[in-house]
């Protein structure tokens, strides 16, 4: 494509270094949406004429038949995507293929279809993780009476509800498909028409091509449509910080899981066992997704870097910017596949979980707040609570065990009344502050959560079957 500037063909070595077809030709469905949109336009402003348009929407319609039912190999002395395309429709068509590429160079024409398909893949990132939500919001139903631990620096602290604690990773999740929304809105911007770097001398009509496409709005600047990733970044950080929150969750679950806590049970079909170990159940699909994780982190670093030090506009280095990318989606994608199922067997061991508040010391804070409603300063009371417990540690008594007489005795601000909030249960139902882990409040929760599942699912549904082609 570039022989007329130069003196020999280019070496086979820089031409398989120099490929991108490991890369993009995933894209190939996306780049003939875009080259059709830019042959409409091209007749719609006269540079076309209507007779050579239709042949070469019919011939890109012929490569995109062949592409979807893979017949067509591309070939790596093409480079990429866009010129095995733009080849193949000319062997098709004939010379009239020639006049596709009129107004446009690979730079928009790649940022467009990258763009068409990040918002394909992006809508099914966000589809996974409604179906996600969904299943968390079930096992809060389910689970909502279920007392647990709840735990700070992996210490036992207070007891919470089941339903709580799968709430506490609806939300998080909640603000990941937030950044969803967010990197498709920031995908869904057509750069096509803005040339290499410049715009065109021709009369391009560059709404017209955003309408065909179905994106929102028309790139502002032709340097910075085809120089900037931010949207690239965007999806990237979506992905990362959503694949740190399904770690995290990952983690708890295979800590709950072992023996030593074990009052969460894990379906046997998503674990595995020992080659040599009888005994063994393995979490091994929660021991990926922590796996995993690191290798999106690794990902965001990867583009981040590749970006930070290059000059406007476009350079070769861009070329590179999806790979990171691709990988991270693909993982999510994977994540979000097995995770709804896994979460939506697991079980809950009420007595495992009940034994480990039998010391009692978990309702050492309502004691606290139970002398702050009697006067005693906070302070104050936190440490009269504290020796309580450490008098029980040093005999080997739990804070159950006491007797009024001897709470009387280590403290005297307490009375008869004490005794009626030492019990599980009521710790959990008197945690009634807004968004607290009181079962009214869980129940409330629940309500929301649904309310909020219900206007993502509207969201995300105007994003699919956007193209006017």
């Amino acid at each position: 494509m570039w022989h007329g500037r130069f003196r020999e063909d280019t070496a086979e070595i820089v031409q398989h270094f120099t490929q991108s077809l490991d890369l993009d030709w995933r894209l190939a469905p996306y780049d003939v949406y875009g080259s059709i949109a830019h042959v409409r336009m091209l007749e719609h402003v006269g540079l076309l004429e209507q007779r050579e348009a239709a042949v070469i929407e019919d011939g890109l319609r012929q490569v995109l038949k062949d592409i979807q039912e893979g017949r067509f190999k591309p070939l790596e002395s093409m480079e990429d995507v866009h010129m095995n395309i733009e080849a193949r429709l000319t062997e098709i068509i004939g010379p009239v293929g020639a006049k596709l590429h009129m107004g446009r160079s690979r730079n928009d024409q790649s940022a467009t279809a990258v763009r068409l398909y990040l918002r394909k893949e992006m809508y099914s990132v966000g589809d996974g993780l409604i179906t996600l939500l969904d299943a968390l919001l079930d096992r809060a139903t389910a689970h909502r009476h279920l007392i647990i631990p709840g735990y700070t620096h992996l210490q036992q602290a207070q007891p919470v509800s089941m339903g709580h604690y799968w709430l506490a990773h609806f939300w998080a999740l909640a603000r990941d498909f937030r950044r969803v929304l967010f990197a498709l809105e920031s995908v869904n911007e057509c750069p096509l028409g803005s040339g290499a770097l410049a715009g065109s001398t021709l009369p391009l009509d560059r709404g017209f091509t955003t309408v065909m496409l179905g994106f929102d709005r028309t790139s502002d600047n032709s340097m910075d449509s085809v120089a900037h990733r931010d949207h690239l970044l965007d999806c990237q950080y979506a992905m990362t910080v959503l694949m740190l929150h399904a770690s995290r969750m990952a983690e708890d679950l295979v800590v709950y899981n072992s023996r030593e806590f074990g009052w969460i049970i894990l379906p046997d079909a998503f674990c595995t066992g020992s080659s040599m170990m009888p005994q063994k159940k393995n979490p091994d699909v929660l021991e990926l997704v922590r796996g995993r994780t690191g290798r999106v982190i690794g990902d965001l670093v990867d583009l981040l870097t590749i970006i930070k030090g290059l000059p406007l506009t476009y350079n070769r280095d861009m070329q590179e910017d999806k790979r990171a990318l691709w990988s991270s989606i693909q993982i999510a994608r994977d994540v979000l596949d097995v995770l709804p199922q896994l979460i939506a067997r697991i079980e809950i061991d009420q007595e495992r979980a009940a034994a480990s508040f039998e010391d009692g010391f978990a309702l050492a804070t309502d004691v606290a707040e139970y002398l702050v409603l009697k006067g005693v300063p906070f302070r104050t009371a936190h440490e009269k609570v504290g020796e309580v417990v450490k008098w029980c540690m040093d005999r080997k008594r739990t804070l159950l065990s006491l007797t009024l007489e001897e709470w009387a005795e280590l403290v005297p601000e307490s009375g008869e009344d004490l005794l009626q909030i030492l019990n599980i249960e009521s710790s959990v139902d008197r945690r009634n502050t807004f968004g607290g882990t009181s079962f009214k409040q869980v129940a409330l929760q629940i309500e929301r959560g649904m309310e909020t599942l219900e206007v993502f699912r509207q969201k995300l549904a105007t994003y699919p079957a956007r193209f006017a082609l």
